[in-house]
């Protein structure tokens, strides 16, 4: 696909400056140059700044802020020659904090610090789409980065509480040496066409109306292709013929690599499986173009950002290929 890396999150070019991670002295020279910077995460939230379109805010390793970090930083990869770390401060909890609105579907709270008060953090995927695509990635990274820290702390082989190694980019377990790698679940997300429609599903909790594409883990030992024809029978009883990859997305929430993919329908039939869909649709191209412009009643389309809004986007205007 001629356009698969236009996705958000796609590819920005970034250097991840792979080759120091493992080396102490590259290390501690990179966090002693003065144009090092890094970038804060708060509960899976990147710090940044502006109204209309955002910046992921670049802190100096002096700021005061950082003495909030509970862990070591992270190293992103270079900027223009310089290193780009990334800290988490989750342990600071603002005295406005609103849990219940942190779990909605689209949270909208956003926090300041009183140590960096221009500046906010923001749900990622709700601002996903006003980063620039440097800014995009490097936030999905700290993000996804952090989340695996936080929820493999300890050693999956011995169960000893695992320590952080190659500036965040591996995890070592002291009692065993056992060495453990940041988690990447793969997952297919589909745009089902069969003619001049395609298959959209709604999960239970999303906001009325919302509808977009089948998705699904890839299992061991199993084809991507497999897995699409898999899951879109499992979900919606349709079987499918012809499979093709067009893009990928890494989604940090929390930790998957979207396998776009097209697949052509054998049947038209929908069997909706209760306990994965709430619902499945068949729509038209036109049906589709509608929801996108806000002018079809009962029909939301996928959220901006994500790779399914992305593919059909591209299915609209003919450019799959």
């Amino acid at each position: 696909m001629r356009h698969a890396e236009e996705v958000t999150f796609g590819g920005s070019g970034l250097d991840r400056a792979a080759e120091i991670r493992g080396d102490i002295g590259a290390l501690a020279a990179a966090m002693q140059d003065a144009r090092a910077r890094t970038i804060l995460i708060w509960r899976g939230k990147p710090l940044v700044t502006g109204e209309g379109m955002m910046e992921a805010m670049r802190l100096p390793l002096d700021h005061p802020i950082l003495a909030e970090a509970g862990s070591p930083p992270i190293l992103l990869g270079r900027e223009e020659g310089a290193a780009v770390f990334s800290h988490d401060i989750s342990g600071w909890t603002p005295p406005e904090f609103d849990a219940e609105a942190q779990a909605s579907f689209l949270d909208p709270s956003e926090y300041s610090h009183p140590s960096c008060p221009e500046a906010r953090f923001a749900e990622l995927r709700r601002i996903m789409t006003r980063l620039t695509p440097r800014d995009a990635e490097l936030a999905a990274t700290a993000k996804a980065v952090h989340g695996w820290h936080g929820s493999h702390r300890f050693c999956s082989r011995c169960g000893a509480e695992s320590e952080m190694h190659q500036a965040g980019w591996t995890r070592i377990c002291p009692a065993c040496g056992g060495q453990h790698f940041p988690r990447t679940d793969p997952v297919v997300i589909m745009l089902i066409t069969r003619g001049n429609r395609c298959l959209l599903g709604r999960s239970p909790g999303w906001p009325d109306g919302m509808y977009s594409c089948l998705a699904g883990f890839v299992e061991p030992g199993e084809t991507i292709e497999a897995a699409v024809r898999r899951e879109t029978w499992e979900e919606a009883g349709i079987r499918v013929g012809p499979v093709r990859y067009l893009a990928s997305q890494p989604w940090a929430f929390p930790a998957s690599l979207m396998f776009g993919c097209h697949g052509e329908a054998l049947s038209d039939e929908i069997t909706v499986d209760p306990a994965e869909l709430e619902d499945a649709i068949w729509v038209t191209r036109e049906e589709v173009a509608e929801a996108a412009a806000g002018l079809r009643e009962g029909l939301l389309p996928a959220r901006k950002g994500a790779i399914a809004h992305f593919m059909l986007l591209n299915w609209m205007a003919d450019r799959l290929d």
